[in-house]
C-alpha cells in the first residue's frame, strides 16, 4: 500500500473492535492466517495495493530462477540490496499481539505465508511458514544449509559495484533494481560442493510442501474460526484456507485494508490498521 493511501487507511472504531471481540469471544479457537500487510509495519513493503493488484511486476518464477543464470544474478543482486530490509526488521505491534494471544489461549495454530521470521521472534511458537524462510539458504546439489545472514557479506565484497547502488527496498527481501542479468554479478556457491543455493522459500510457480498444507489443514479442522490478518489472499496458497472453511462449516473474520478473494465468504470484515487492531483485541483478550 502507497504512504498517501496508509494515511488514508480506515481507523479502528469502538464498534468495530467490539464486533472484533465477539468474534473471538464466540469462537476462541483460533485458526489464525497472516500475509505480507501485518509485516509493513516492521519495514518490509508489501506484493499488492488495497486493490490486491501487483505494485510492481510480479517476482521471479522458479522456473526462471533453476533455469537461467542470468534470471539467478538478477536474483541475487536485488535480493543483495534488498536483504537489509528484512535482516534488521523487527516485529511489530501485530505480531506482539499474535504471540499474547496465543499464550492466552485464543490462537491454536498460526499459519503465515510470509518468509521474514517475525512471528518466531515475537514469541509464537508453532508456526507454519507456508512458504518457507528467507533467513536461510540449502545448495540444490548437496543439501548443505546456511543463514541467510551469513551470504550477505560475500554478495556484498564479490560484487561492490552492485552494491553501492541506491534501491527502494520490495517485498521478500527484494529491491527495486532494474538489473541486466546479462551483467556481470558473482552469485554466491555452495561453499562444500560448489553447487547451486537457492532461499529456502517458495517461489512463484513453486508448490507448497504437502506436508505444510495438511498441517495446516488439520489445525483448521480443529479450530473454530479463521481469522485472517494483513492478506489480500490473492494467492491461492492462502485463500484455500478460507474456501476449505466455509466448506467445513466455519467463519471467517478479516483484518486487512483494502479487498481480498475471500471477501464474498466472510462473516467479519475489519478494514483497519493490523497493528492497532490486533494490540487493541489483545488488550482486552489477554491482559
Amino acid at each position: 500500500m502507497t504512504e498517501s493511501a496508509l494515511l488514508n487507511a480506515p481507523a479502528l472504531t469502538s464498534d468495530t473492535l467490539d464486533a472484533l471481540h465477539a468474534f473471538v469471544e464466540r469462537h476462541p479457537r483460533l485458526f489464525v492466517l497472516t500475509g505480507a500487510g501485518i509485516s509493513t509495519d516492521s519495514g518490509i513493503p508489501g506484493y499488492r495495493d488495497e486493490n490486491g493488484a501487483w505494485k510492481r511486476s510480479p517476482p521471479i518464477t522458479v522456473q526462471e530462477f533453476l533455469g537461467s543464470e542470468a534470471w539467478r544474478r538478477r536474483y541475487w543482486a536485488r535480493s543483495m540490496l534488498g536483504w537489509p530490509s528484512v535482516g534488521q526488521a523487527q516485529p511489530n505491534g501485530a505480531h506482539l499481539a499474535l504471540a499474547r494471544l496465543q499464550s492466552a489461549g485464543y490462537v491454536t495454530t498460526l499459519v503465515t505465508q510470509n518468509v521474514d521470521g517475525l512471528h518466531q521472534r515475537a514469541g509464537s511458537h508453532g508456526v507454519i511458514e507456508l512458504h518457507g524462510s528467507i533467513g536461510h539458504v540449502h545448495c540444490l546439489d548437496c543439501g548443505a544449509q546456511y543463514t541467510r545472514a551469513s551470504i550477505q557479506p560475500l554478495l556484498e565484497a564479490n560484487n561492490p559495484e552492485v552494491a553501492t547502488a541506491i534501491a527502494e527496498p520490495a517485498a521478500d527481501g527484494d529491491a527495486h533494481l532494474d538489473f541486466d542479468g546479462n551483467l556481470p554479478f558473482a552469485v554466491p556457491a555452495c561453499a562444500a560442493c560448489g553447487g547451486m543455493l537457492k532461499p529456502s522459500v517458495v517461489f512463484f510457480g513453486e508448490n507448497v510442501p504437502r506436508e505444510r498444507v495438511a498441517a495446516a489443514s488439520e489445525a483448521l479442522d480443529a479450530a473454530d474460526a479463521v481469522l485472517v490478518a494483513g492478506s489480500s489472499l490473492m494467492v491461492y496458497s492462502g485463500y484455500r484456507f478460507c474456501a476449505w472453511a466455509q466448506q467445513r462449516g466455519k467463519p471467517i473474520a478479516v483484518v486487512n485494508l483494502g479487498r481480498t478473494r475471500a471477501d464474498p465468504l466472510l462473516a467479519l470484515k475489519v478494514e483497519a490498521p493490523c497493528a492497532a487492531t490486533l494490540d487493541a483485541l489483545a488488550g482486552r483478550l489477554a491482559a
